[in-house]
């Protein structure tokens, strides 16, 4: 599988991912990685250039230095850390961030991507999460967190990314009681609006997402200690990992489910998706 999967890579992925799997699965340094991603960044101590494969064009965005922020966890360096935590401050001081910043319009983007509306309580979520895995401490997060609570508090419908942000921040954030507390409920929503596709025939994607594009139980629960984790049996969960494992393509890739919106993140994501793959089955035992 890994052999397929680095043949898959270096066909197709970034120098990033090439770097990643080798960190990974190959005993590489971390340096190679931090120098990928620093690549990426900007003057203003954010990050662009398509370090999410889905925002195009030099711009800094609240979702390219998620994706940054995330790397530096994996690799365990935070000599960046600070300087992005202050870059999202001076971009959003009440936290309220939206997906896009109104720049982007002026460079290729998702259709998904909105760059104005209402701030996204997905992407303070998803960014919270990540700098509690850190270790923060920092006024912006403080403001990020009561964000982010007050949402959990209230959620009541909702859609699989929206679960995803803000049980990554429930993995995460210091006060566990409260935590597992909120996230037990967040797995009964989860159930009550068949937000999760257990393999059945009847499946379907949410309102609004593309055909195809569920959530599986590995995509609330990537490690076997994360919460969701308690939302599925062990059989669910095993099955979820079989269909995984099998769903590994011929060129040794794995692909996703969201529309490819331009020809050359087929291959972008699908590097990202492959390791992503490879990962979560090795959290779960599946890959030694």
């Amino acid at each position: 599988m890994i052999e397929r999967a680095r043949s898959y890579v270096w066909h197709h992925g970034r120098v990033l991912e090439q770097r990643r799997f080798e960190f990974l699965f190959d005993g590489g340094a971390a340096e190679p990685v931090l120098h990928a991603v620093l690549a990426h960044r900007n003057g203003d101590g954010g990050y662009g250039h398509a370090l999410e494969p889905d925002g195009r064009g030099p711009v800094s965005q609240p979702l390219h230095v998620c994706t940054a922020l995330d790397l530096f966890a994996e690799i365990g360096d935070t000599s960046h850390v600070a300087s992005a935590v202050e870059h999202l401050a001076s971009l959003a001081p009440d936290a309220r961030l939206h997906v896009g910043v109104p720049a982007a319009e002026a460079h290729p983007h998702s259709p998904w991507w909105e760059t104005g509306g209402e701030p996204s309580i997905l992407v303070t979520a998803l960014l919270a999460g990540v700098l509690h895995r850190l270790e923060v401490q920092h006024p912006w997060l403080d403001v990020a967190t009561a964000l982010t609570w007050e949402h959990v508090e209230q959620v009541g419908t909702t859609h699989p990314y929206e679960v995803a942000a803000l049980v990554r921040f429930l993995d995460h954030v210091p006060d566990r009681a409260r935590a597992e507390a909120h996230a037990e409920r967040l797995g009964g929503l989860v159930r009550e609006q068949r937000l999760v596709d257990l393999g059945e025939p009847d499946a379907a994607a949410p309102e609004g997402y593309a055909a195809g594009e569920t959530h599986k139980p590995q995509d609330y629960a990537a490690s076997p200690d994360g919460l969701a984790r308690r939302w599925f049996s062990d059989a669910e969960f095993d099955r979820a990992l079989d269909v995984l494992e099998a769903a590994q393509q011929d060129d040794g890739g794995w692909r996703f489910a969201w529309p490819s919106w331009t020809p050359v993140t087929e291959h972008e994501w699908g590097a990202v998706v492959t390791i992503g793959a490879l990962t979560v089955l090795r959290a779960h035992g599946r890959l030694s």
